[in-house]
């Protein structure tokens, strides 16, 4: 459950919107796919990436071009990608979550 409403596909969450996300396995993740957060109002400074129910491995070049575009990753399972997004968000960080359903 996100903002009231169950989710059954892949999901970016920001503070401000739940937008619906057109990967469906981390194997598609890429820069363009991520787009969405990179060209929000407000930058976000930590993805937090729920790779369904076990963490994978995120190639080099993409976890730097994020680096570079001042974006921090945390690759984990969901389950704990939304704790993780829920505790950064109480303390008051620009993160986001790029949600695969488990």
């Amino acid at each position: 459950m996100i903002s009231d409403k169950e989710w059954q596909s892949p999901v970016l969450v920001t503070p401000t919107i739940t937008h619906p996300w057109a990967i469906t396995r981390i194997e598609d993740l890429s820069l363009d796919s991520l787009a969405p957060l990179r060209e929000a109002a407000v930058p976000t400074e930590l993805l937090v990436l729920g790779c369904g129910p076990r963490a994978v491995f995120v190639p080099p070049d993409l976890r730097a071009v994020l680096k570079a575009a001042g974006m921090g990753l945390e690759v984990v399972d969901t389950g704990s990608a939304c704790r993780i997004y829920n505790v950064l968000l109480a303390e008051s960080r620009r993160v986001a979550a790029a949600l695969i359903p488990l």
